[in-house]
């Protein structure tokens, strides 16, 4: 049976890991941005319940490979930074080079989210971390209740990134100051990585 004070510390935990800046809530907010709320939406959930299948898989078998086979947590990392690399040079160049959007764009689909958090560092970092702290057993129950509270903590935080995003996209119907957004964006997703590289 869990305490009341193990899900309150495990709440706390997973929405302080899900709203602090990171590579998902700096894309959702440049979503926000350059498509509003109700676009971003299969992006956010994407996020959200492919970081709890993610958590489930970790939990009950990937993270005992990583320790068994520790070479294979290095290629992953370098995975993870190549393709961050790549995603912010497309957030750079995702505004549109005339005062005319590009009906073309489309923001991340759920399932490039989804897939998206097997090379996000953060996220790794966050279910790695979340199941050492909460689930050292590694038993199916522990880690299945990391992954719904992870699921329901996500999606407000990302709104919250969203919302700011959205917001600020009244101040961006200039090419220009959209265009500086982007990069902003995108060097602050490089930026993020950061810890990465500390290690």
């Amino acid at each position: 049976m869990l305490s009341l004070n193990f899900l309150a510390a495990l709440t706390l935990f997973c929405t302080v890991s899900s709203v602090t800046p990171g590579p998902n809530n700096l894309m959702v907010m440049a979503s926000g941005a350059n498509f509003g709320y109700r676009r971003s939406l299969p992006h956010m959930l994407g996020i959200a319940l492919g970081f709890a299948a993610m958590v489930v898989l970790v939990g009950i078998g990937l993270m005992q490979l990583f320790e068994t086979v520790p070479v294979l947590r290095r290629i992953l990392t370098v995975a993870c930074v190549v393709y961050l690399l790549y995603l912010a040079w497309k957030i750079a160049h995702a505004a549109p080079p005339s005062g005319e959007a590009d009906p073309t764009r489309r923001p991340m689909s759920f399932l490039q989210a989804a897939a998206f958090q097997w090379v996000n560092p953060k996220a790794w970092t966050m279910a790695l971390t979340a199941i050492t702290i909460y689930a050292p057993g590694r038993d199916l129950a522990a880690v299945a209740v990391i992954a719904v509270v992870f699921g329901l903590v996500c999606l407000p935080a990302l709104s919250v990134w969203v919302l700011l995003g959205q917001q600020m996209r009244r101040l961006l119907h200039n090419p220009a100051r959209l265009r500086t957004f982007n990069w902003s964006m995108a060097a602050l997703l490089v930026a993020s990585l950061y810890p990465v590289f500390l290690h």
